[in-house]
């Protein structure tokens, strides 16, 4: 998908690996062009689900999902997470990322949100020294 360089990409993922660096928490972004299911936030749910990130130990798994074409966006937290941030957290994360998105910058507005999420990982789920990475940290990148 060319929605991002090389670049960009890069810089994504490394926002990724530096936030999971300081948690044992897990981020995950998933791209499509054009939303998969009626809402973001339902295809940020399929997504979750698909890519395994209930199955986390500690239910730390968080994803954030972006259809560029229909400039829709939502983040899912599990429920590990859930349960010490309420849901103004993630709206508040999804404002900051808005602000940046309406400007035209998905790119800084995907790696404020990540650092943002990853800031409150960290807070609760701080790094120890047996946690391994459970999950890519990679883009996936939807099919459509």
């Amino acid at each position: 998908m060319d929605i991002f360089s090389t670049e960009d990409q890069d810089r994504i993922v490394q926002t990724i690996s530096l936030a999971e660096a300081q948690t044992s928490g897990e981020i995950r972004l998933v791209i499509d062009k054009k939303l998969s299911e009626p809402s973001a936030m339902e295809a940020a749910v399929r997504y979750f689900r698909k890519l395994n990130m209930q199955q986390t130990v500690q239910k730390n798994g968080v994803l954030i999902y972006l259809a560029t074409d229909d400039h829709a966006f939502a983040i899912i937290g599990d429920a590990g997470i859930d349960k010490y941030v309420g849901p103004d957290f993630w709206d508040e994360t999804k404002e900051q990322m808005a602000v940046l998105f309406r400007q035209g910058d998905l790119v800084q507005g995907l790696i404020v949100g990540i650092q943002h999420i990853g800031e409150q990982l960290k807070t609760y789920f701080p790094r120890r020294a047996d946690d391994i990475n459970e999950l890519p940290d990679d883009i996936y990148f939807g099919k459509n």
